[in-house]
């Protein structure tokens, strides 16, 4: 296996899940926090660097499957003057993706990106890879809200069934007092009339439309806000543990910081390092160590878990679609 911006290597354990040995695990990441867990959870793990600077021909005959999903940075529905065509930096990382499946000669591939980038970048990608996007919301599978696209050869023919799963699902059952907002602030914060997104036991289910498969709007599986700070910014809104967690991110400020805020009993609190990864359904503690430059084993920081687990996949989304990998 090749993975190319690897991150914190998320499906790893999907093919331990499905009982896939893996003779050789070929990672390139460049962040050296997501390398360090990686050396700790896969010591084994081949670790090649930079995908701009290697020759992947080096490779050919050698590898069966690439995985990858090349940063959605520059293609970010969030950022200002995001690129919305093929011919920017965020699709010349792309094409490094597409060079590895190529050069290596590999068998199978899944790519993966954002849901929000340009419906012209979408495009680019379905025909440079030569097969259609599949949408899976990791709501489905998860405690998370989370659109993305997932590019794959492997004949995948359906989605993943609803295991109806929500944030009181992973919930730890006691945290910190740094994860709560402060009680004085509280009294600052106004909670909406009814929750947006939350249907009560004696309502009418909402319409069942051909798009219950991304897991929002009417279709019901969806977050739940219920309140908010200030003028009710992002990093301002409060949702309930009856519904799904907003999409993680690596990077963010604000009381929600990375993780949204949430109304637990009568706090109001974001979301441990340890919920963050059961959100993305990884293993508990899958960030929580690594290996140093002196091949030591040294605790990873929290600002750095939130980091590598908002850049990560879901791995239970990695499972499924390796589960339609032919088997000799």
């Amino acid at each position: 296996v090749f993975s190319l911006f690897g991150g914190v290597e998320c499906s790893y354990p999907s093919f331990q899940d499905l009982g896939i040995k893996i003779e050789k695990y070929y990672t390139a990441e460049i962040d050296e926090y997501a390398i360090s867990i990686t050396k700790h959870n896969i010591p084994d793990a081949i670790h090649l660097g930079d995908v701009t600077t290697f020759d992947f021909t080096t490779l050919k005959g050698e590898v069966d499957m690439v995985i990858g999903g090349s940063p959605c940075t520059y293609w970010s529905i969030s950022k200002k003057d995001r690129e919305v065509t093929s011919d920017g930096i965020g699709y010349e990382l792309f094409m490094h993706y597409v060079r590895a499946v190529k050069e290596t000669g590999a068998k199978y591939f899944v790519y993966e990106n954002n849901f929000s980038i340009h419906k012209d970048i979408k495009d680019a990608i379905t025909k440079e890879l030569g097969v259609e996007l599949i949408m899976i919301n990791s709501s489905l599978v998860s405690a998370q809200n989370l659109r993305r696209c997932y590019w794959t050869n492997l004949p995948v023919v359906v989605i993943p069934e609803d295991r109806g799963l929500t944030l009181q699902d992973i919930l730890e059952e006691e945290v910190d007092p740094k994860y709560h907002v402060n009680p004085t602030a509280i009294e600052k914060y106004i909670r909406n009339g009814k929750p947006k997104g939350f249907k009560s036991l004696d309502e009418k289910a909402g319409t069942i439309t051909a798009t219950v498969h991304k897991g929002y709007g009417n279709d019901g599986c969806t977050t739940i806000r219920v309140g908010h700070f200030n003028k009710g910014a992002q990093a301002d809104r409060v949702y309930s543990t009856e519904g799904k967690t907003v999409n993680l991110i690596a990077n963010g400020g604000g009381r929600g910081a990375k993780t949204g805020l949430y109304e637990v009993g009568d706090s109001i609190r974001r979301l441990t390092t340890l919920e963050c990864e059961r959100a993305q359904t990884l293993p508990d503690n899958w960030t929580k160590y690594g290996i140093n430059k002196k091949g030591d084993t040294v605790a990873i920081s929290d600002t750095q878990r939130y980091k590598c687990v908002g850049n990560g996949w879901t791995r239970e989304i990695f499972t499924f679609l390796y589960s339609f990998i032919p088997r000799m």
